[in-house]
């Protein structure tokens, strides 16, 4: 599609989705609450906002109730699921700032959490990694609108280039809090 998304028209029946909808949380199963918790909260950061003994439990960025819930309900001691097989690609999670990402990527460095890649679109820069149950993991920054790639139409123009790591990691680490005042 040269980059392109195209643009398609499926036909539904009744009323569109309102456009104010937007995804609430993720719920993920797990096969070890407590190596799952390390990761999300210990690492990525994320709060603990409530627990349901050692079955589940509710993890948020800030107040809101909660962006992700894992569970061992069905996945206790499981396995991730193979190559080939349905679900989900992964979870993004979109951070305000580049600088917040580049706090993030030093957070997983620091773990020792290894990244399955990372790009540059254009319009945003990713970075890719597993979770301990093998689940995908985004986690990204947008640039300002007005500074996304678009086609001669004006249609969002997609790309995939390599992400310079090594920049992002050092974003914000030149500023001191005296040199910030």
């Amino acid at each position: 599609m040269n980059g392109q998304i195209a643009r398609v028209t499926v036909a539904t029946e009744g009323e569109p989705i309102d456009p104010g909808v937007r995804v609430g949380h993720v719920h993920l199963k797990v096969a070890d609450l407590e190596r799952s918790l390390k990761f999300y909260c210990g690492v990525l950061g994320f709060g603990l906002h409530g627990r349901l003994g050692d079955e589940a439990a509710f993890l948020a960025a800030g107040g809101y109730h909660h962006h992700i819930a894992i569970n061992t309900w069905e996945s206790r001691g499981g396995s991730p699921p193979p190559k080939g097989s349905t679900g989900f690609h992964h979870v993004a999670f979109v951070y305000p700032t580049r600088a917040a990402l580049a706090g993030a990527l030093r957070r997983l460095r620091a773990a020792g959490i290894q990244l399955t890649g990372a790009s540059d679109h254009g319009g945003t820069e990713a970075i890719y990694l597993c979770d301990p149950d093998g689940n995908g993991v985004e986690l990204y920054w947008d640039r300002p609108e007005r500074e996304w790639p678009r086609n001669p139409d004006g249609s969002l123009k997609i790309v995939s280039k390599p992400l310079d790591v090594e920049n992002l990691a050092a974003e914000g680490l030149s500023e001191s809090p005296l040199q910030q005042g």
